[in-house]
């Protein structure tokens, strides 16, 4: 079915590499920080598979890795039992903390793109894998260099994190606006545009700033051009491949974006 001819009315856009946090790093250092505490090493990318879901979910996913598992094994002559994924979560938290404190910062563009979404009559929401206690942290940090969503729902608020569709619908709730249809959910993850498929909304995936990328604004910037296109285009054949209905950069280009939307709406 087409999105094209609706009226958006509101988004609601994933934190870490799509508002703030340039490559999704944060998170990232923490889950290889965390394993190698409990002497099980685990690549980067390992780190971000999972990403976009429920932090101890995420843990629980890269302990399941049959390299992992193994590896586990290995250093602890058993395997790994619910006592030690709440073990690495109960020391995430603070460590993510930490990380958070130090690497949080608003991406490029987003700021003017928000103020064009505003402007545009549009409300603005957010949903996050992070815990409120991380969140606090989050917040005012992004605040401080101009970036407040009208509402923050993160993955503590609800039963179940993603892809299950309950942030997004309690972000819609306090936004009172509906039917799903009239929103756009932006996320960089595979399971974060699930979440909004599983809610019924059009659903916008970040490419280069994003999780998939996975490299800082400066890494980015030293890429080839030619290396950067294959990058995106794989990436962006990755995201349509999982049902996003677009692939943007950033958040930069999401106002052109639903601008495009909504003039097609008023011609129908």
């Amino acid at each position: 079915m087409s999105i094209y001819g609706k009226a958006i009315k509101a988004v609601i856009l994933d934190w870490a590499g799509v508002t703030v946090d340039y490559g999704s790093c944060a998170p990232a250092q923490a889950f290889v920080e965390v394993f190698r505490r409990h002497g099980v090493d685990i690549t980067t990318a390992e780190a971000r598979g999972p990403m976009g879901r429920a932090k101890r979910d995420h843990i629980i996913e890269i302990a399941m890795l049959p390299r992992i598992a193994d590896a586990w094994n290995k250093q602890h002559g058993r395997s790994l039992l619910d006592s030690d994924i709440q073990a690495m979560y109960d020391e995430f938290l603070p460590l993510q903390l930490e990380v958070l404190a130090r690497e949080t910062k608003v991406i490029p563009g987003v700021p003017a793109a928000i103020s064009q979404l505003r402007d545009m009559g549009l409300k603005i929401g957010s949903t996050t894998g992070y815990t409120r206690a991380l969140m606090e942290v989050v917040v005012p940090l992004a605040a401080a260099e101009g970036y407040t969503p009208d509402v923050v729902i993160c993955a503590d608020d609800v039963p179940e994190g993603r892809p299950a569709p309950w942030m997004n619908f309690a972000a819609a709730q306090q936004l009172d606006v509906y039917p799903f249809g009239s929103i756009i959910i932006v996320d960089d993850t595979k399971v974060g545009i699930k979440a909004g498929l599983n809610a019924g909304a059009t659903t916008v995936a970040i490419s280069q700033t994003g999780n998939s990328m996975g490299l800082s604004a400066e890494a980015v910037a030293a890429l080839s051009p030619k290396d950067l296109r294959s990058r995106l285009m794989t990436i962006q054949d990755e995201f349509r491949s999982a049902g996003a209905h677009f692939v943007i950069d950033s958040v930069a280009d999401l106002p052109d974006l639903i601008r495009e939307i909504q003039s097609i709406a008023m011609v129908d």
